[in-house]
C-alpha cells in the first residue's frame, strides 16, 4: 500500500531540527510522495529547494496564501510566475480566500486570488486551493475563471479544494464545478469534524485525495500522540483509515484510488529515496 500526502508544510520551522527524519518516517509508513506547500514567494522557493533535494519523492506548489495577500504586488506576481514554470512545481497555490482570520484585507485577497487564477489559465497548471468562511466569493471567482482553467479528459478541473472542512452544500457545489477534494485529519476531530464522515461518501473515486496539512491538524484520536503535538506525513495512514472507514471501503482500495488521483493531478512518477 502506498499513499500520497497532497498537503504538507514541510518548510515550516518546526521541522528544522529533524526534516530528513520526518521524510524517512513518512517513507517507512508507506507515504511514497508528498506535495510541499508554498504559501508565499519565499515559501515557494523553499518548497522548490526541498523538492530538488528529494526529486520524485517531493514536488512543490508555488503560490500566495490569502494570509499573505498584502505581499502580492506586481513584483511578487512576476516572481511567482517564474517559479511556477519550474519542473519541480506541480501546482499553483496555496491560493484562495480566508475570511475566518482576515489576516489580509478581503479586497486584496480577492485580487491576489484572481491573479493566480489567471496564471493557472496562462501556464496550464493545476490549482491547490484554500477557502475558509468565504464560500460565496470563492465560488464566484472560480466560476468567472472557469472557461480557461485546465481540465482533465473527463471534464473535471485540474484543481483541489485543499483541507475541505465545509458543509454539504459547499461540497456539492465544488463537485459540480469539477473540483477534487482534499481531506485531512479534521475528519478525526470529534468536536468539529464528524460531519465529514458522512460527506466523504459523496465524493466519487477519482476526485478524492488525502493529506496531513502538517505540522497542523494532528488527528485528535491518534494514540499515542507525539509529545510535540506536531503533525507529519507518517500519520497519513491514520487519516486514510478514518476516510476508508467512513466510506465503507478497504484501506487498500482507498489508498489505490486516492494515490492514483494525486499522481495524475500532480505528476508524481518515480521516487528517489535518497536526498541529493
Amino acid at each position: 500500500m502506498q499513499l500520497i500526502d497532497i498537503g504538507i508544510n514541510l518548510t515550516h520551522d518546526s521541522y528544522d531540527p529533524d526534516r530528513d527524519a520526518v521524510v524517512q518516517r513518512a517513507l517507512a509508513a508507506g507515504v511514497c510522495h508528498m506535495l510541499v506547500t508554498g504559501a508565499s514567494v519565499e515559501g515557494s522557493r523553499a518548497a522548490i529547494e526541498l523538492s530538488r533535494k528529494w526529486p520524485g519523492l517531493l514536488r512543490a506548489t508555488a503560490g500566495c496564501h490569502p494570509h499573505h495577500a498584502t505581499e502580492f504586488d506586481a513584483a511578487a506576481a512576476a516572481a511567482l510566475r517564474e517559479l511556477a514554470t519550474g519542473p519541480e512545481v506541480a501546482a499553483l497555490g496555496e491560493c484562495g480566500l480566508d475570511y475566518h482570520r482576515d489576516f489580509s484585507p478581503r479586497d486584496q485577497q480577492r485580487q491576489a486570488f484572481e491573479r493566480q487564477l489567471e496564471l493557472a489559465v496562462e501556464l496550464r497548471k493545476p490549482l491547490f486551493l484554500h477557502q475558509r468562511d468565504a464560500h460565496a466569493d470563492f465560488l464566484a471567482l472560480l466560476r468567472a475563471a472557469l472557461p480557461g482553467l485546465p481540465r482533465e479528459p473527463d471534464g473535471s478541473l485540474r484543481a483541489v479544494a485543499h483541507c475541505f472542512t465545509g458543509n454539504r452544500d459547499e461540497l456539492l457545489a465544488y463537485l459540480e464545478l469539477g473540483l477534487c477534494i482534499g481531506i485531512t485529519g479534521w475528519i478525526c476531530d470529534e468536536r468539529r469534524g464528524m460531519h465529514l464522515r458522512d460527506l466523504v461518501r459523496l465524493v466519487p473515486a477519482g476526485r478524492l485525495m488525502i493529506e496531513t496539512d502538517g505540522p497542523y491538524l494532528l488527528p485528535r484520536d491518534l494514540s499515542p500522540k507525539p509529545a510535540s503535538r506536531r503533525n507529519e506525513p507518517a500519520y497519513l495512514p491514520h487519516v486514510a483509515q478514518a476516510v476508508a472507514a467512513a466510506r465503507g471501503e478497504s484501506l487498500a482500495a482507498l489508498a489505490d484510488h486516492t494515490s492514483s488521483t494525486a499522481a495524475r493531478l500532480f505528476g508524481f512518477r518515480e521516487t528517489n529515496l535518497e536526498p541529493e
